[in-house]
């Protein structure tokens, strides 16, 4: 094929080497394709794995030098009950399928990871209510092994912690994202899919040969303009095309000439960081979490495989993230960790931590979350949106894909197959 030509190569498409830059309408090669995938991180690289699964011809374009560069790699690495979302979403349903799902996967597929379990607590009155009220929404979402429990009981488990109730949760786990990403990665192109990193796709339309996809190297859009023209260096007509691109998701929908842009939401930002404790030992043996705040689950106490204690995240709201879709497609957003954001983390962390000790935490890393609501509105659902919503054949757009893609992501993958294919 000779697209898989053009477009394979691990730093930059091979045919686009070289080649000088055409206008999209003054002969950039047009390459019939069967299925897209854009967005090569863990949702995308496990729809790319489902739909070669399913017999497509694959391509995965993706702007960065390597997979998981965004969100993906930029988490806490937990795999969620499905305990938080509201009965009958796509988080609910997806986060309990997809647990399943990545569950079996990790232990076929030998992806390190371990079911550590986590609690919730109460550290005030006032939260108590809260804990039956998470009780009761888990229940309802199908997760039936919550347990409630005195803070004696739960301060018996965890020595360090100090809480007047809690909810244990035995099936949240954590995985090495990275690895898991890489597994995908390896079935996807081991049924033949193709991946082309540092291609960028800018725009698309519908045009008298259905979808168009305007492709680009990168490094193109690297001193372009918000407002200036790109051209295209290849024109793809797919079948099928799967907008997983993550934090330019929306961006990438902005550009999309003949889509009704009613059907696409307002995109909002939140960074969120993560301090890590200095001292070797952990103080806790679960995750602890506190209870859920405007824009995510609370600064919480999550180990990564290596025992590595971190907390996290907070939120804070980027109010012009999504304005400039170059600087989106490019990844170009902030990820610094400010050390003096250290002095909000101590007083939150104290309240179930109270031995934490000041000068202990370190500035880790942070992570930007692609939400479709702001501050003080209602988390939203995931968008799963198909022809049978915006009335375009072939295009699957994947909005607000945050916490628990993660987790979701094998059963987000399965959703696109059962419903789109």
């Amino acid at each position: 094929m000779i697209l898989v030509r053009r477009l394979a190569g691990a730093t930059r498409p091979r045919g686009l080497a070289g080649r000088g830059l055409a206008s999209r309408t003054s002969g950039a090669p047009r390459e019939a394709a069967d299925a897209v995938v854009v967005g090569a991180g863990v949702v995308g690289l496990a729809a790319a794995r489902a739909l070669a699964m399913a017999g497509r011809e694959v391509v995965v374009v993706e702007a960065a030098p390597s997979f998981g560069t965004g969100a993906s790699s930029r988490n806490s690495e937990v795999i969620h009950a499905g305990i938080y979302y509201p009965p009958r979403s796509l988080k609910a349903t997806l986060c309990v399928r997809g647990k399943e799902m990545l569950y079996k996967y990790c232990k076929e597929r030998g992806v390190a990871h371990k079911r550590i379990s986590k609690l919730i607590v109460a550290t005030g009155a006032a939260e108590v209510p809260k804990l039956d009220m998470l009780l009761r929404n888990a229940k309802e979402n199908g997760v039936d092994d919550l347990q409630l429990m005195e803070g004696s009981e739960a301060m018996e488990m965890e020595p360090e912690l100090r809480c007047l109730k809690a909810l244990l949760s035995p099936s949240t786990g954590i995985i090495d994202s990275h690895s898991l990403m890489l597994s995908l990665l390896a079935d996807a192109e081991n049924l033949g899919t193709t991946v082309s990193y540092n291609t960028a796709v800018i725009s698309a339309h519908v045009g008298s040969e259905g979808l168009e996809l305007h492709v680009c190297e990168s490094k193109e859009l690297q001193n372009c303009h918000v407002e200036s023209h790109v051209n295209s260096q290849i024109v793809l007509l797919p079948k099928l095309v799967i907008n997983s691109a993550g934090l330019s998701a929306v961006p990438l929908a902005k550009q999309f000439c003949g889509l009704d842009q009613a059907f696409v939401p307002t995109p909002h930002y939140a960074r969120g960081c993560y301090f890590t404790l200095s001292q070797t030992k952990s103080p806790f043996r679960r995750l602890i979490y506190p209870l859920p705040e405007d824009g995510g689950i609370g600064v919480h106490v999550t180990i990564d495989m290596n025992g590595l204690v971190r907390f996290g995240p907070d939120v804070e709201w980027i109010s012009d993230g999504g304005k400039d879709h170059v600087s989106c497609f490019l990844n170009k957003f902030d990820y610094s960790v400010n050390p003096n954001r250290c002095s909000v983390f101590y007083p939150v962390v104290r309240k179930y931590f109270p031995n934490l000790k000041d000068g202990s935490l370190e500035p880790g890393y942070s992570g930007i979350r692609p939400k479709l609501s702001g501050p003080g509105q209602p988390p939203s659902d995931f968008v799963i949106q198909g022809w049978d919503v915006h009335g375009i054949p072939g295009l699957v757009n994947l909005f607000g894909i945050e916490s628990p893609g993660l987790t979701s992501s094998l059963a987000i993958a399965e959703h696109i197959v059962s419903k789109y294919l």
